[in-house]
């Protein structure tokens, strides 16, 4: 089924990469994100519902904090993501907060990128 289009989606990111190969399996192993070779012969991905697709991207700096967009991936259990980020080659830079009315966490890519994930509460 193809992805939902409309005005304002986000439906395309560019995620900076040291080892494209090594991004790629990382996103794979953790959030089932699935890849393909674009037209150009890049690597491209697609997040795990299809709804999102994009590709990394080597020359860039990572984003590693402070002011500026976090993006936020969607999990349904944050725990274990975040024990498959570690074993991934990832680690974690905030964990879960017990006290926090959201289930939120953020962690760095291979290549050092800050991202959160986020658990529906229930």
């Amino acid at each position: 089924m193809p992805p939902t289009t409309g005005n304002g989606k986000i439906c395309y990111v560019e995620i900076p990469a040291v080892d494209i190969e090594a991004s790629a399996r990382f996103y794979e192993s953790v959030f089932g994100w699935t890849t393909r070779q674009r037209g150009d012969g890049e690597l491209a991905f697609d997040d795990g519902v299809g709804e999102v697709s994009g590709a990394w991207v080597t020359g860039r700096a990572p984003y590693s904090g402070g002011p500026g967009v976090l993006v936020h991936i969607m999990v349904d259990d944050a725990a274990a993501t975040l024990r498959g980020i570690a074993e991934a080659g990832g680690t974690i830079a905030q964990p879960i907060d017990p006290e926090a009315s959201e289930i939120v966490a953020h962690f760095r890519d291979p290549a050092g990128n800050l991202f959160g994930i986020y658990q529906e509460p229930g």
